[in-house]
């Protein structure tokens, strides 16, 4: 059935044309990833739809019986409510229910009125609730909150950060069960727990879906088709983002294969028409005509990519050195005893939950705020670049010409390959055209803004980049490209970053938060780091099972089992075949193999990765199948051991 169709679609700003003659529809069980260049128009296109923004000409069509919920980037709820009260603002008289049920209870605890009354109203609230089965929303609600990090849930919205709002509506939008939700960037601020546990509910959500988002592990992993809005144009794509790649580089091929055919043909025909009178007969007035038609045919070109080209600057071998720093607030520590010697050569990752001191850990590198112990020294040939969640918001002056942002830095650029090129040649190198530059940077979408700002850091030709969850409201084209410019990027490289995608691309090194101030090292990328942590988090869990079990109840296992009867061990297992001793044998011989590979490899991952991202990938993948094997191998021999012995 469907939910929405858009037919002939037209929207239009002005200095952009945001959607041209476009047509789609969602139906049930559509899982929609919608991608695209910033400010290509896809957070317009969601409030089109969600009847916040006027469309020029076309149709858009809703089921009438179907509930859609708008999930904005910056969603406004009342400021009053708390936070249960705002997640069962749409659940009708049930959160009332509750309410007044607590009230009630209140009420017969302080002993305040006739309690065989105030019984009797409980009951009656009780029955109610039972009926409408409110107690299960209140329930699914807290373990909601919870997973998305929220712990109160009476807390007034007015006192909760940007953050910790756009968890609220997440869980708002989630327990009205609508048959189709359009999320626009629902992982943004969201910590990478948070966001493995959305992407696994929205797996198994039963409505649909049409979302923007930059993390493409959640793309790739929650989507079952692809909208590209390329230029006014939508481009449909029957899969996930991995499909949509394939499909996507497979079709730019086939359109430069066409394209260079067709110039092949049209010089052909040129150069027959310039024979002279006798190629220009009567006769042959269709062939010019058909020359004529293949002279004004138009390919549209690829779609425009950002290009990062900036110069390098000289790193020397000192970079930054912290020692023994330490700072906190209001009697909480969040960093505690910090020591590292930063390198030339660093790609390191910065994670944790939202709130424990990341940030101001890089505002204490760049000087921004001073440590409460211990030091900070900067090399003497070091330039950081800082590309920061809030400075461009902050220090951006709205009625600011784009092109004028950039001259403050420099009129002229210097890139990698050692061209000077203006700055408004490097705005279009960051798809910013022409007549978008001399528009106020007021008329810029966020994502437009964050793309600007991070050009004018790397403008300035630091040597030392450190980016403060750079991947929110930046697209996944412009995302792909800074991951290459940081694999070439002449310096050290810091990144703060909850998209588990960009930091598998980016980072050797990881630094944890783990509580009380502390930052433990890992070597590897994210995903290493989290097989790492698994396996250590098993091995303790073993090691606290085995501590737990007194001595005493093995002796009873021990006595129990002597004591059983023959009888009821009469029914011995099989003698094992000729077949499974062999079997058998070779396990014997094979599993310690295993074991001692899966050793090897794991010294090499975590003591000297390999700095090529491929090969980390095979490395981390073999570690993966090797525990596999093992464990099916070790459970295969036990069982074959017990008829061995018997």
């Amino acid at each position: 059935m469907a939910l929405l169709a858009l037919k002939d679609i037209n929207k239009d700003f002005g200095i952009k044309e945001i959607l041209r003659n476009a047509s789609f529809s969602i139906e049930e069980g559509d899982r929609v990833g919608l991608i695209g260049t910033n400010g290509s128009g896809k957070s317009t296109l969601l409030k089109m739809i969600a009847g916040l923004e006027p469309i020029d000409s076309g149709e858009i069509w809703k089921n009438a019986s179907s509930k859609i919920v708008y999930l904005p980037q910056q969603p406004e709820l009342d400021e009053e409510l708390t936070v249960l009260e705002q997640v069962f603002a749409d659940s009708g008289d049930s959160m009332a229910l509750v309410r007044e049920y607590e009230l009630i209870s209140a009420r017969l605890a302080e002993n305040v009125g006739n309690a065989d009354q105030l019984m009797a109203m409980l009951s009656r609230v009780s029955q109610q609730i039972d009926q409408a089965n409110a107690w299960e929303l209140e329930t699914q609600a807290k373990v909601v909150l919870s997973k998305l990090g929220i712990k109160d849930f009476n807390v007034k919205i007015g006192t909760l950060s940007g953050g910790y709002r756009k968890r609220v509506a997440i869980a708002t939008a989630l327990l009205s069960e609508p048959d189709l939700i359009l999320m626009d960037e629902p992982t943004n601020h969201l910590d990478a727990l948070s966001v493995e546990w959305l992407q696994d509910y929205l797996g198994r959500y039963r409505g649909a879906l049409f979302l923007i988002t930059h993390d493409r592990y959640f793309l790739d992993r929650v989507t079952n088709r692809i909208l590209e809005i390329d230029r006014g144009d939508l481009y449909p794509y029957g899969g996930n983002y991995s499909y949509y790649l394939e499909k996507k580089a497979a079709q730019e091929d086939a359109a430069v294969s066409s394209q260079k055919k067709h110039a092949g043909v049209l010089r052909r025909e040129l150069k027959w028409l310039q024979r002279g009178a006798q190629a220009r007969s009567t006769k042959q007035r269709a062939r010019i005509d058909r020359i004529r038609e293949m002279q004004n045919t138009e390919f549209k070109q690829a779609q425009g990519s950002v290009e990062i080209a900036t110069a390098g600057r000289r790193i020397g071998k000192k970079v930054i050195e912290l020692e023994n720093v330490t700072k906190g607030y209001d009697g909480r520590t969040l960093i505690k005893d910090f020591s590292y010697l930063f390198t030339p050569e660093d790609r390191i990752g910065i994670i944790g939950p939202n709130g424990v001191g990341k940030s101001t850990l890089m505002n204490i590198i760049t000087g921004r705020e001073q440590p409460d112990a211990g030091t900070v020294d900067i090399g003497s040939t070091i330039h950081i670049g800082y590309f920061d969640q809030y400075s461009d918001d902050v220090n951006i002056n709205e009625n600011q010409r784009v092109i004028d942002y950039l001259k403050d830095v420099a009129e002229l650029v210097t890139t990698a390959d050692g061209t000077v090129i203006t700055a408004s040649k490097m705005l279009e190198r960051f798809l910013f055209p022409p007549d978008q530059q001399y528009a106020p940077i007021h008329k810029l979408s966020g994502g437009e803004r964050r793309r600007l700002f991070l050009l004018r850091v790397l403008m300035q030709a630091p040597n030392v980049l450190i980016l403060d969850e750079p991947t929110n409201d930046l697209d996944v084209q412009t995302l792909s490209i800074l991951e290459e410019y940081l694999e070439d990027f002449n310096g050290c490289v810091i990144v703060v970053s909850h998209d588990r995608y960009f930091l598998d691309r980016t980072v050797q090194t990881v630094f944890s938060f783990e509580g009380l101030g502390k930052l433990k090292q890992y070597p590897g990328n994210y995903s290493i780091y989290l097989e790492y942590k698994e396996k250590t988090e098993q091995e303790e869990k073993f090691k606290q099972e085995a501590a737990s079990k007194p001595e005493k109840n093995k002796n009873s296992a021990l006595q129990q089992s002597q004591d059983k009867p023959k009888s009821q061990n009469s029914s011995k297992p099989k003698k094992l075949s000729y077949k499974e001793k062999r079997e058998y044998a070779s396990l014997e011989e094979n599993i310690p193999n295993l074991e001692e590979e899966k050793e090897t490899l794991e010294q090499q991952l975590y003591t000297n990765p390999p700095s090529d991202y491929s090969e980390m990938q095979t490395l981390s993948q073999r570690l993966a199948d090797l525990e596999t094997e093992i464990e099916t191998a070790t459970e295969r021999w036990m069982e074959l051991a017990e008829r061995v012995e018997s």
